[in-house]
């Protein structure tokens, strides 16, 4: 799982002197970011299935999601701050408020007894549930582990809900961090890697969940501003050789800090901050480098042209669901076993490739939840709502 702290997680005005020149501005969507949004996401729910530790090394995606969530950010930043921030927010809540009032009643009727617990108190950590500003409270244990969902399934439904927490806080804080990189580009750039090796190594520990969210800002920081200097043309100043040459040397850093730290899943980045940082920052470095902006995906790329643009439409609804849809495969799979002839003939079969089955059994799953809350991110946004928004143009009425 992506964790934090031991929870699973699942584009200017006028240029300051000596800040980077703002890059021309590009008309509509750019598909080679778009791809790169599609295949994070899908890597997100296939680590989460399997749980192979290589994949967070293969191809680093939250560090992937804040990069392009920071350049789309830098780019709409030439308007406004308020009204880009309000927007910003105002698209996240709608799809949140319909996660939160699914699974906080399942969390009561499945005996959280969370008054009994914590008191009053409880009712300001709800409201997080609301407005993400914090981390959303859940119960460790919720029903049984023979029951319809696993004990755990809480944990695994509420991990993913740590990127909204952090994807928020890096909103609220770009215009800020963008007034700093027009006018330290490369301070305020790598600053992020610097509070990573302070917080994320240990020389200084911050305990519970605010330590948990500085790490989690300092980790990703620098990604979500290399998205900046993507939007900003800070690339097209640096020679490729250089840039990539010196991405190279943080990424190696980072995987010999995290041979010498390996976390109880090995080498899963997740688990080692500063490798994270390090490897993630390279990484998209590299991605961003050599960044085609296509107008449309490519040769053989065209062809998933409509799955990469729904992903792209629905990419909240299908981060803040995946989790809770793959635990749902669970008991789907398990009526293989209901059929006569099964058992014991087949079920070996059948638990050998269960995972495998997970992961054809999830994609209609997400499918379906598409349909019946993603439309809130089109309302969220104030378009027309859209049933499955993949970019298929609308036949003609006859």
């Amino acid at each position: 799982m992506e964790t934090t702290g031991g929870v699973p997680r699942a584009r200017h005005k006028a240029t300051v002197a000596g800040g980077p020149a703002p890059a021309a501005a590009r008309p509509g969507r750019d598909r080679y970011l778009d791809l790169l949004r599609a295949i994070a996401l899908l890597r997100v729910i296939v680590y989460h299935i399997f749980g192979w530790a290589w994949l967070t090394v293969l191809f680093p995606s939250m560090g992937v999601m804040f990069a392009l969530a920071g350049s789309l950010m830098a780019r709409s930043l030439s308007r406004p701050a308020w009204g880009v921030i309000r927007g910003r927010v105002r698209r996240l809540l709608p799809p949140m408020w319909a996660f939160s009032l699914t699974v906080v009643p399942i969390m009561l009727y499945f005996g959280w007894k969370p008054l009994k617990e914590e008191g009053l108190w409880w009712f300001a950590k709800l409201a997080t549930y609301i407005f993400p500003i914090g981390a959303p409270p859940f119960p460790w244990h919720s029903g049984s582990q023979s029951g319809l969902l696993e004990d755990t399934w809480a944990v695994q439904a509420a991990g993913p809900l740590w990127y909204i927490r952090a994807y928020l806080w890096f909103v609220i804080a770009s215009p800020l961090l963008l007034w700093a990189f027009r006018r330290l580009p490369w301070v305020t750039l790598l600053a992020p890697l610097g509070l990573t090796a302070i917080v994320g190594s240990g020389l200084i520990k911050i305990p519970g969940e605010t330590g948990n969210a500085i790490t989690d800002f300092a980790c990703y920081g620098s990604c979500w501003v290399l998205g900046f200097a993507h939007n900003e043309g800070l690339f097209q100043k640096v020679p490729r050789y250089i840039s990539v040459s010196v991405s190279a040397l943080i990424m190696a850093f980072g995987l010999w800090w995290a041979s010498g730290h390996l976390g109880p899943d090995g080498w899963d980045l997740n688990d080692i901050p500063l490798a994270q940082a390090t490897w993630s920052f390279g990484f998209c470095v590299i991605l961003l480098q050599y960044s085609p902006s296509w107008m449309e995906l490519p040769g053989k790329l065209a062809a998933w042209d409509s799955l990469v643009t729904l992903a792209n439409n629905r990419a909240v609804t299908i981060y803040l669901w995946h989790n809770l849809l793959i635990m749902a495969t669970i008991p789907i799979i398990d009526l293989l076993w209901k059929i006569p002839g099964v058992w014991p003939t087949y079920s070996g079969y059948l638990e050998s490739a269960y995972t495998v089955l997970m992961l054809i059994v999830v994609f209609p799953l997400i499918g379906l939840m598409i349909m019946a809350v993603g439309w809130l991110e089109d309302v969220a946004a104030k378009r027309s709502p859209r049933l499955w928004p993949n970019g298929a143009p609308k036949k003609a009425r006859r």
